[in-house]
């Protein structure tokens, strides 16, 4: 049986929301001239929403139009939300290579795990694929990076909680939902990957450790990695038994119980 693991890629490679992302969009909008600057708490609320083009749009509500100096014309705001975009992707993809975000516990140990039972290994991600890969490559290493099928960005028509982009990772990769661990850190994120039939493990970042994760298989405050980082179980639903650290064998296992 070919099995797959699949990881989301902000707040599952790495913490990358609040010292990350937030301050690439922050520093966005000044460069443009957008007297926006999102606070630790309004980009909480804004992680609600999946997709970074997405969250930039609600600054087009037209209650605020006129006070932060933009456009009311639909086509006019699409185009400056991709010049936005592309400028924060590059800004957030030196702050990933800079160092400044350092991968989550056991994800590279995790991976390498995975690759060497043969299990085939992809990043499901609504973020910019330049960004995803550069997290990817920061998180596992360049050449354990080169063995992922990466999914990411706007390859799909609906963004996380939709299923679409975990049903478009499960079809490049040729395996069934059955034999597939999805690795999430948001309820948007569960949401999506449970509507795709997956079995999947909760490792909670910084701004969801209060979310809702009913449906989770395990939920975890990191994968682990010891001796360094020792798991803290949240929930086992599944009972898997998780002592100091996720293995691949906890996941075998997993992917071996029936499905609900």
């Amino acid at each position: 049986m070919t099995r797959a693991l699949i990881f989301d890629c902000d707040g599952v490679l790495a913490d990358t929301e609040r010292d990350g992302h937030r301050i690439a969009f922050n520093e966005t909008f000044a460069h443009f001239g957008v007297p926006v600057r999102w606070s630790d708490d309004e980009y909480g609320e804004l992680l609600r929403i999946g997709g970074g083009k997405e969250r930039m749009t609600t600054l087009f509500a037209p209650d605020r139009l006129e006070a932060l100096g933009l456009p009311d014309d639909p086509a006019a705001q699409q185009e400056l939300v991709a010049r936005w975009h592309a400028y924060k992707t590059d800004r957030y993809t030196q702050l990933v290579q800079s160092g400044a975000l350092p991968a989550r516990p056991g994800v590279r140990r995790l991976a390498a795990q995975a690759h060497d039972a043969g299990w085939h290994l992809a990043v499901a991600s609504t973020s910019a694929e330049a960004s995803v890969r550069a997290v990817l490559e920061h998180a596992v290493g360049a050449e354990l990076a080169t063995q992922f099928t990466v999914c990411a960005g706007d390859v799909v028509a609906h963004k996380k909680p939709a299923p679409d982009i975990y049903l478009l990772t499960l079809e490049r990769l040729g395996v069934d939902a059955g034999t597939a661990i999805a690795v999430e850190d948001s309820a948007i994120g569960l949401r999506a990957a449970l509507a795709a039939g997956l079995r999947t493990i909760v490792t909670v970042s910084g701004y969801t450790a209060s979310e809702d994760f009913h449906g989770a298989a395990a939920v975890v405050d990191s994968l682990g990695d010891l001796p360094d980082t020792v798991t803290t179980v949240i929930a086992d639903a599944s009972g898997l038994g998780i002592t100091g650290e996720i293995t691949i064998a906890d996941l075998a296992r997993l992917s071996e119980q029936p499905r609900a």
